[in-house]
């Protein structure tokens, strides 16, 4: 069942690659997608090698601790989805339009890791998951923002 979910996740993220990286903001997108890969890659390989939370499922076992599939694509992807929807807003209107992410992810995060063997929490709660993913979407979204403040300064 775990390898079928991480399957389907992984069909699901590359068939929404083309229609997030089109447009006039598609080198922005990049940096977002790409930036927010590293960063999850490094928080999750902080908590897997801390042993908070173990993959038992994941691909490349031999090669990853990590789940790949989350850190390179699903999480990025979300992260581009998110600075779109909140691309021109204020603080407030950012911070609830995380919660759209954070929530369900960590509601998300604790059905698997009690219904399957696609992670396990050791040292870890959906709290945890909320404020890693809140954490992570925030410093994307501060990245982009001095980006936006850099490419202003260059045109004046």
């Amino acid at each position: 069942m775990e390898k079928k979910l991480l399957n389907l996740l992984t069909a699901l993220c590359l068939v929404s690659l083309p229609f997030l990286f089109r447009g006039s903001k598609m080198r922005e997108n990049l940096v977002i997608f790409f930036s927010k890969g590293v960063l999850a890659t490094l928080v999750d390989a902080y908590v897997v090698g801390t042993k908070r939370i173990d993959y038992p499922v994941r691909p490349f076992p031999k090669i990853f601790k990590t789940n790949i599939i989350y850190d390179m694509l699903f999480f990025p992807i979300l992260s581009v989805i998110w600075v779109k929807i909140s691309y021109n807003d204020n603080l407030v209107k950012i911070l609830l339009k995380s919660l759209i992410f954070s929530v369900p992810m960590s509601i998300g995060q604790w059905y698997f890791e009690k219904n399957s063997r696609l992670f396990k929490w050791k040292k870890w709660s959906p709290f945890h998951t909320f404020g890693s993913v809140n954490f992570t979407l925030f410093t994307i979204r501060g990245f982009v923002g001095l980006i936006k403040k850099l490419d202003n300064l260059k045109r004046t």
